[in-house]
């Protein structure tokens, strides 16, 4: 059965626009064009090779410090099969060091090294330039704009 309009509050110019569903108009796919632009500015200009997740766990660890591999995956939205390869990668370049947790050896803790703590120090500041790029084409009350709503969404 074909509805002639949604139901909800979505403007029916979002879902239908005139009168028929407009890829151009959809969330999901303005979203992953978004993405993609934000992924090549970071490919394109993050430092040591670091990939969008493996500088989202260096970064996590910097903010709050140690933690276990777990505890690493769910602060940044990973899977735990997902964040051990991370971990192992980060590991293997010497960014971070991983030990069993003296209190449960079943638990991995993660933490920066020396070098993981430089290395993301810096990484820090081509993220906020990244950032700024991505960014670039909106005003500034677009770009909180943008971030509160992103928030919402996430």
């Amino acid at each position: 059965m074909r509805r002639d309009k949604p139901s909800g509050s979505i403007p029916a110019t979002v879902v239908y626009g005139r009168g028929r569903y407009v890829l151009d108009d959809q969330v999901g796919f303005l979203l992953r064009v978004a993405m993609q632009r934000h992924t090549a500015l970071f490919t394109k200009r993050m430092i040591e090779s670091l990939t969008q997740t493996q500088f989202a766990a260096l970064a996590k660890l910097l903010e709050d410090g140690p933690c276990s591999q777990n505890q690493l995956g769910r602060r940044i939205y990973l899977d735990a099969a997902t964040i051990k390869g991370v971990v192992d990668r980060l590991a293997a370049r010497g960014f971070v060091s991983v030990v069993s947790d003296p209190k449960d050896r079943r638990r991995r803790a993660v933490a920066l090294t020396e070098r993981g703590r430089e290395v993301t120090q810096a990484a820090q500041l081509v993220a906020a330039e990244i950032t700024a790029a991505t960014l670039e084409p909106l005003s500034d009350d677009d770009r909180a704009a943008i971030v509160r709503l992103l928030r919402k969404l996430a």
